[in-house]
C-alpha cells in the first residue's frame, strides 16, 4: 500500500518512515512538511493511507481533511493525547500517540490492509466508473463545529445548497461545508447522484417513490421521507435516467 507521512517535524518524520519501510506491505511514496505541501503530495502520488501529525503550524491536520476532495484512509499521529477522542469522533481508521510503537504500528496496518481488501473488491466490481469522478464508494470529510465525520458517498442522500454552503444529510445529520453545488455537482458521478434543482442534488439509490408534480415537475420521496422536487426542466432527463 502507499503512504504518504504528514508532519511538520523532520525528526518525527524520519522515524515513522524507519518503522515502515520495514514493513513488507507498505511503501512509503512521499512525505509532506505542512498542509499546503501535503495536498500538492496527496493529489500527485494518490496514496492508499496517510499518517497524519493533527498539531502543526499555521493549518492542523484536520484543516487539510477539510480542504480534500476525496479523503484516503488516515491514520493520526500525535504527540497530544488531547486530540484521541476529537479523532475517534472523526472516524479515523487509527490512531498512534508518539513516540509511536513498532507493535501499535503493525496493529494498525493490519487494520488498513483489510480495509483496502474490501475497498479493492469494490473498485474491481465497478471497473468502467470514471476514476476522476467521486463514486459511491469515495468517502468526505465533513466538519460542523466540533463534530467531525468521514462519510461514504453511499450514505449521502442529499445535497442541499443553503447560500455558500452545501447541506449534507447522512444518517439523522445535516452538517454544512463551504462548497458550491455547481462545483461538486461537477465532481459527483452522474450514474449514482442527480441534479434535481439548483437546490439539490440527489442519490439515486436512495430514491424510494416518484409522482407528478405542478408544471410538468415531478417530487421523488427519498428513504427517510425527504420529499425533493424534480424541476420541470431536469424532469425529463430523471425520467430518461430511472427508465420511467
Amino acid at each position: 500500500m502507499r503512504a504518504i507521512v504528514i508532519d511538520d517535524e523532520r525528526l518525527a518524520r524520519k522515524e515513522l518512515i524507519n518503522l515502515l519501510n520495514q514493513l513488507e506491505t507498505v511503501e512509503v511514496v512521499g512525505e509532506a512538511v505542512n498542509v499546503e505541501d501535503a495536498k500538492e503530495k496527496i493529489e500527485q502520488l494518490q496514496p492508499d493511507v496517510i499518517f497524519l501529525d493533527i498539531q502543526m503550524p499555521e493549518k492542523t491536520g484536520f484543516d487539510l481533511l477539510e480542504e480534500l476532495d476525496a479523503v484516503p484512509y488516515v491514520i493520526f499521529t500525535t504527540a497530544y493525547d488531547e486530540y484521541a477522542l476529537k479523532a475517534f469522533q472523526v472516524n479515523a481508521l487509527d490512531y498512534l500517540l508518539k513516540p509511536i510503537e513498532p507493535k501499535r504500528l503493525e496493529e494498525a496496518i493490519a487494520k488498513l490492509t483489510g480495509k483496502i481488501e474490501k475497498q479493492q473488491k469494490a473498485e474491481a466490481e465497478a471497473q468502467s466508473t470514471n476514476s476522476k469522478k467521486l463514486t459511491l464508494d469515495d468517502q468526505v470529510f465533513v466538519k460542523d463545529g466540533d463534530r467531525c465525520w468521514f462519510v461514504r458517498l453511499a450514505n449521502v442522500r442529499l445535497f442541499e445548497s443553503d447560500g455558500n454552503y452545501i447541506k449534507v444529510y447522512f444518517d439523522n445529520f445535516k452538517p454544512m461545508i463551504h462548497k458550491s453545488l455547481n462545483a461538486l455537482d461537477e465532481r459527483l458521478d452522474e450514474k449514482s447522484f442527480f441534479r434535481a434543482s439548483r437546490k439539490h442534488i440527489i442519490n439515486l439509490g436512495w430514491v424510494e417513490g416518484i409522482e407528478p408534480w405542478f408544471n410538468g415537475g415531478l417530487v421523488v420521496t427519498l428513504r427517510g421521507g425527504d420529499r425533493i422536487e424534480v424541476s420541470r426542466r431536469q424532469a425529463a432527463r430523471f425520467k430518461e435516467m430511472m427508465s420511467l
